[in-house]
């Protein structure tokens, strides 16, 4: 029997919806608490900068249980995405457990000696109160809190007129329009409002990052979806993987030539196809050294605008403010009307306590979590959306499905305390010394390996079926529609 347990999840995007349906659907009654005024997360309106689209094509970019409409385009807009996610919400009941405009302040034990946790929650007017729950999934993610970034100068800066924002406040591309605009940071986003500035008028786009990075276009060569080279079982094998077998060992020795000339070739294609020689942006780093989640898709447009100069590119970050003049480290005086930090978001969990984060998180910053979702020392509490990917939404919904199992105990691979100590240490080594790359983002990123994490997780869950086989099932991107069919292989069951 398993009791019926009142869950909190904190966060409405989608890894916040995917918690809520995997806990309500097995007979638990849950809040959804969104310090935000809509649910959506990233995908929310009001943090969405203008032209934002998906970096994964919609069939990689949904849940096991609900396709995007087939009207989409294969890489949906911001607006779409939005609305995906709220038609969702409304189709399985989750809008009824939303507690919009409601921050977490704080938690701790529960002071009743009962398992699970007492949030302190703060409404938008300011009042506090104060709520047991026998469960917490935390659904923040990973983009929660903006960086910030301040320089010298900056206050004389802003007096002069000039502007400093996050890239999640670029929402209106009016804001370009005349003006000399510097956008900071290497991501997807930092190459879209570059792009999206140079369309909407801006008098000069100066783009600074620290150094080139490999960009992935939509199609490879021009001719092939990326998710067709990048995203199958076939290229992930070419990555030592984590608990590697002696005889696993020996066969990528074997295969090393073969696997050195494949991403040889990739580089030089996208050296073609992308003109990076032309424009002063080939990377030092092998393209296999550096594969995670920070590997960012190329933004249409944004090559040919720095081939021709109407994004000039500078390699370094910003040193000081020096009136209406950006001076970068490396020495060079940029003209700035406006400044765009796209320079991501910061890791953590606030709201937990710090006797807690300590157990959470390492000295250097790697999080301490079982499958990316749960730690022994953290009872009654679970990450969901924290194994980010390509496949995020995905990512979400499988975390949820194995979170809900995990905290009633119906996992078919239930781990002991110790196990999952021991194997937590185990991909920390990974992460730390076999592949570095693999500790990005506090080692939360399951790129390249989506197919060797979704293994794990179907086996723990107790799916009789875990994975398309065959030569086609090698060569073919995840498919949210086949882990629906695995998923219910699973033991069924429900809290009563």
């Amino acid at each position: 029997m398993v009791t019926p347990k009142h869950v909190c999840v904190i966060g409405a995007g989608v890894s916040g919806l995917a918690a809520a349906k995997a806990f309500s659907n097995r007979g638990h009654r849950v809040a959804i608490v969104e310090r935000s005024s809509d649910l959506g997360g990233v995908w929310e309106p009001a943090r969405s900068y203008p032209e934002v689209q998906t970096q994964s094509p919609k069939e990689l970019y949904r849940y096991t249980d609900r396709a995007m409409p087939d009207g989409y385009p294969e890489w949906p807009t911001g607006p779409q995405v939005h609305a995906y996610l709220a038609d969702y919400a409304r189709s399985f009941g989750l809008d009824r457990m939303l507690r919009l405009d409601t921050e977490v302040a704080g938690m701790a034990r529960r002071a009743d000696g009962k398992p699970g946790w007492t949030l302190a929650l703060k409404s938008k007017d300011g009042a506090s109160t104060h709520e047991d729950f026998d469960f917490v999934a935390v659904c923040t993610g990973q983009f929660n809190e903006p960086r910030e970034l301040h320089c010298p100068g900056e206050d004389a800066f802003l007096a002069q007129g000039g502007q400093i924002l996050h890239s999640s406040k670029y929402c209106d591309p009016s804001l370009a329009k005349d003006r000399r605009v510097v956008v900071l940071g290497g991501s997807k986003s930092a190459t879209d409002i570059a792009v999206n500035a140079v369309k909407s008028g801006a008098r000069e786009v100066t783009i600074v990052m620290r150094e080139p990075v490999w960009r992935i276009p939509y199609f490879i060569g021009g001719l092939v979806n990326f998710k067709r080279i990048l995203y199958i079982r076939a290229q992930e094998e070419m990555f030592p993987g984590w608990g590697m077998s002696a005889m696993g060992r020996l066969a990528h020795r074997i295969a090393a030539p073969l696997v050195w000339a494949n991403w040889r070739g990739l580089e030089s294609l996208l050296k073609a196809q992308l003109k990076l020689g032309r424009c002063n942006m080939v990377p030092k780093e092998r393209i296999e050294d550096g594969v995670n989640c920070s590997v960012p898709i190329a933004t249409p447009g944004f090559y040919p605008m720095v081939a021709d100069g109407r994004i000039n590119a500078v390699f370094g970050t910003f040193d000081h403010y020096d009136g209406d003049n950006i001076v970068m480290s490396g020495g060079e005086r940029v003209g700035a009307d406006v400044a765009v930090l796209a320079i991501g978001y910061k890791l953590g969990v606030p709201f937990l306590p710090e006797a807690y984060r300590q157990k959470l998180v390492d000295a250097d910053g790697q999080y301490r979590l079982y499958r990316l979702i749960a730690n022994p020392d953290l009872p009654e509490l679970g990450f969901v959306g924290f194994n980010s990917s390509f496949c995020t939404v995905l990512c979400a919904d499988l975390a949820a499905n194995w979170l809900v199992r995990y905290a009633d105990g119906q996992l078919a691979k239930q781990p002991t305390a110790q196990q999952m100590r021991d194997n937590i240490e185990m991909m920390l080594h990974f992460k730390r010394v076999e592949r570095p790359a693999a500790g990005v983002y506090g080692g939360l990123c399951v790129a390249p390996y989506h197919y060797r994490h979704f293994d794990e997780l179907m086996a723990d869950i107790g799916a009789k079926n875990q994975k398309r086989g065959g030569l086609a099932g090698r060569f073919q991107p995840p498919d949210a529609d086949a882990y629906a069919k695995f998923l219910a292989t699973a033991p069924d069951y429900r809290a009563a």
